[in-house]
């Protein structure tokens, strides 16, 4: 039988992942005043969790608090690959391109910021992962989950995020005043 402070924590744990994703809409939807281009990004989301379950599956590592926080954490992080995706895409068809070449020139033009800071957070988070330090060895879940996570949604996301937004994002308005705004790639 479970121990009830782990079943008390992992239905708080639960309950702050939902709030935190529906915060992270929330604010992606008066961002972007869409309702679309929000759910499209969150989708980000079950692409890191299965690649933290598969982890910590993969290395012998138990689901407990530390790697309940890792997932959280993971929200802010990948979303933030879809945010830059479908951001520069929505911008680049404002400017009146269309939408299969704004996206194709979104994803990769955004490729190295992606790239590099999905890497940086996977490599921060290696130390955990691999127990480095004193009394670290609780913390190993985190670590799997967060360098796991981050790279299965990382390799993930660079192909689903542009397939769903080519699929389902509506046409946008064409802005006459974005027409003479000069690139500085």
């Amino acid at each position: 039988m479970a121990n009830p402070d782990f079943v008390e924590s992992s239905s708080n744990t639960l309950f702050a992942f939902g709030l935190a994703l529906l915060l992270i809409y929330l604010i992606l939807a008066a961002q972007f005043e869409s309702f679309l281009d929000p759910f499209i990004i969150i989708l980000t989301v079950p692409m890191a969790v299965a690649g933290a379950l598969i982890s910590l599956w993969l290395f012998d590592q138990t689901w407990n608090i530390f790697s309940q926080i890792g997932t959280i954490m993971l929200i802010g992080l990948v979303t933030k690959n879809g945010i830059l995706i479908v951001e520069f895409a929505n911008q680049m068809r404002e400017e009146g391109m269309e939408k299969f070449e704004a996206i194709m020139h979104s994803a990769e033009s955004r490729l190295r910021p992606i790239l590099m800071t999905s890497l940086a957070i996977a490599l921060g988070a290696l130390p955990i992962a691999m127990s480095l330090g004193a009394a670290s060895t609780s913390r190993i879940g985190m670590g799997v989950v967060i360098v796991g996570g981050t790279i299965f949604s990382l390799i993930l996301t660079l192909f689903i995020i542009p397939a769903i937004y080519y699929m389902w994002s509506r046409p946008k308005k064409h802005r006459p005043e974005f027409d003479n705004i000069k690139s500085y790639e």
